[in-house]
């Protein structure tokens, strides 16, 4: 079974140099980076932290950066977070998703089934 996934950011991290990082990797999370992500005294005093601790123990590569940090993931945009947050349920979970959807062409809402990714 695959342990890795390579993931596109839509937007991507800038660094201070100015160079955008897109591209990386997303290993799939034990019980130990969802319990130290819980026990995280950031996620302690505001579980909105959570998702950031978590990415920042699973994404094992983003473009050239050399380590991964929650200081990192707070600076990406809010469509990589939600990008990389929907990429790790799809990842940990063993069943599909239901996730609300509109049309971009005619505005319908409509609930959407996502398959979990197979390594």
């Amino acid at each position: 079974m695959e342990a890795q996934f390579s993931f596109n950011l839509p937007r991507g991290y800038t660094d201070a140099t100015g160079q955008v990082h897109r591209d990386g990797d997303m290993r799939l999370a034990t019980a130990l980076d969802e319990i130290e992500s819980v026990h995280d005294p950031r996620v302690q005093s505001n579980e909105a932290y959570l998702p950031v601790v978590l990415l920042s123990r699973v994404i094992t590569r983003l473009g050239g950066m050399a380590s991964i940090t929650p200081a990192l993931v707070e600076q990406l945009y809010a469509a990589d977070i939600t990008y990389l947050e929907d990429l790790y349920l799809r990842l940990n979970l063993h069943e599909a998703l239901t996730i609300g959807a509109v049309c971009p062409h005619c505005g319908l809402s409509f609930q959407l089934q996502v398959a979990p990714l197979e390594g």
